[in-house]
């Protein structure tokens, strides 16, 4: 195997990578990455089993076909270290040595044979459709923070996708909740689409916003049992499912909080922010004092001091009630428009959070006690 590649394009495949790759993995082939040179391509693939990321690069320059694997933290750091937009040259001298070359560096990194490499094949190609990849990343960055990070409850550790029908129009909705928060977001899809209800792992979602990030174009979802499938221009992304069966969210969503708090959402981001500050750890909870046309935010922290700020709010009740101030930083700092809107019933119930210039998203987050 011999060919010349571009640095930047290797160091961006490569990066990918990473958020792929377990570092603490266990089977040493785990560790590595898949280099595959054939037809005037690159195929390159990194999976920890649960999660397969394959992606091309095209037009590169082979000299001799073939393919090895490599560790891919050790090759990435090499790779980003070069001159960038070099080339770099990559050759297989023996059996388990990778030689890179680039302008005056010479490398040799270990290899293990690729006939080790675990590969899965599947054919997905039976439910597709196709999505927008900035309204698709839209929706998974409004629901991501709201995941759970608690283990023992895995099937809240993700986000659920299913089909929604709203007057007559069909949405793929989102979901995400750790049971102090909520986020529910939808993007309208032009049919129907046969689509069976998924939760996908957090892994997996970070790792498709930052492949997203990257990308403009059309995204092709299939998804087959317990396993979907997305695929970019140049990327593709395999994907376990988490195995279990997510609460009932409509239950959740508040239905008679009449109060209406309506406020300029940059003010209101800084105010939370700034207050919070006394907070050494972020768990003391923002303290809402409403009166008319008026909100007074506190924050008492036994070690550290206490800090309070007044906002002029649109708002004609009288009311008190505490929040995470994190909750109320994640939410907002999520919202597209110039306002935001809090909707409250009393100062033990959930408050439902809009935001005017976008009707497909809502938040909910509980109160704090005390």
């Amino acid at each position: 195997m011999r060919f010349n590649i571009n640095q930047k394009e290797l160091q961006q495949a490569l990066g990918y990578c990473q958020g792929v790759i377990e570092k603490r993995s266990t089977l040493p082939i785990l560790s590595n990455v898949l280099l595959d040179a054939s037809e005037s391509k690159l195929t390159i693939t990194a999976t920890d089993l649960d999660l397969v990321f394959i992606h091309q690069i095209k037009d590169v320059e082979i000299l001799e076909e073939g393919k090895t694997t490599t560790t891919s933290s050790t090759m990435f750091d090499i790779v980003r270290k070069f001159t960038p937009d070099k080339k770099i040259n990559l050759s297989l001298n023996s059996e388990n040595k990778l030689k890179l070359e680039s302008h005056k560096s010479i490398f040799n990194l270990n290899c293990i044979n690729s006939s080790e490499f675990p590969l899965t094949d599947e054919n997905f190609n039976q439910n597709e459709f196709v999505i927008n990849s900035k309204l698709f990343l839209k929706l998974l960055n409004k629901c991501k923070f709201s995941v759970s990070n608690d283990e023992t409850r895995h099937y809240l550790s993700g986000i659920y996708f299913h089909q929604t029908e709203v007057e007559d129009k069909i949405y793929l909705t989102a979901v995400a909740t750790d049971s102090h928060r909520m986020s529910i977001s939808k993007i309208r899809l032009n049919e129907k689409i046969s689509f069976e209800p998924i939760i996908l792992p957090k892994k997996t979602i970070f790792q498709l916003c930052s492949l997203l990030d990257d990308f403009d174009g059309d995204v092709k979802i299939s998804n087959l049992k317990s396993k979907i499938k997305f695929e970019l221009s140049e990327s593709i992304l395999i994907s376990k499912l988490i195995d279990g069966k997510f609460p009932n969210y409509i239950q959740v969503i508040p239905k008679n909080n009449q109060k209406k708090l309506e406020t300029d959402l940059k003010s209101f981001l800084g105010s939370v922010d700034r207050v919070a500050s006394v907070s050494l750890d972020k768990k003391d909870g923002v303290k809402f004092k409403l009166s008319e046309n008026s909100l007074n935010l506190s924050v008492n922290n036994a070690n550290s001091g206490d800090g309070n700020e007044t906002l002029n709010v649109k708002f004609n009740h009288d009311l008190q009630i505490s929040f995470n101030s994190r909750y109320l930083i994640d939410v907002a700092s999520q919202l597209d428009g110039e306002k935001i809107e809090i909707f409250f019933n009393d100062s033990g119930s959930p408050a439902l959070i809009k935001d005017p210039s976008d009707f497909d998203s809502i938040y909910v987050v509980m109160p704090m006690k005390g």
